[in-house]
């Protein structure tokens, strides 16, 4: 083969910063989170020993609540952390926001996939295995006061 043939070798223009070298866009998740926080109003509320942020039209699956509920069931929640009515008030609760409401529809009540739990111990003959599934209730939040 001669040197004609071959074909020229591509080559990064060493000037150039490697971040300027893509297609320009910002990251995905950057401006997904972007976009998440500045869509009006929201609150953190308290349940099962964990807090979730929920505005209204979302769909949260919190742990079994304490006592007899129905699919379709009215739930309230007391207990908000804290309020945002989109960057220009922050309200923070000491623990709680008195007359602060998270109301939801109790939309699906299930259990999630199973959760194998595996013992092992070898040259033992040692093996047990069971699994477990936990309950959840799906609510779709419909007003944040």
């Amino acid at each position: 083969m001669t040197e004609a043939t071959k074909a020229p070798k591509k080559t990064a223009n060493p000037t150039t910063p490697k971040a300027t070298q893509g297609k320009g866009k910002a990251p995905k998740a950057a401006s997904k989170a972007a976009k998440k926080e500045s869509n009006g109003f929201y609150a953190v509320f308290a349940t099962g020993g964990k807090q979730y942020r929920v505005k209204e039209g979302d769909k949260v699956k919190i742990e079994k609540l304490v006592g007899e509920h129905a699919e379709g069931d009215t739930l309230n929640f007391d207990s908000v952390l804290m309020t945002d009515n989109g960057g220009s008030e922050v309200t923070l609760g000491n623990p709680f926001i008195k007359d602060a409401k998270v109301t939801g529809i109790l939309s699906k009540i299930a259990r999630y996939k199973t959760v194998d739990v595996i013992k092992y111990k070898q040259k033992s003959r040692y093996f047990k295995k069971y699994g477990h599934r936990q309950p959840f209730y799906e609510i779709e939040i419909t007003s944040v006061r």
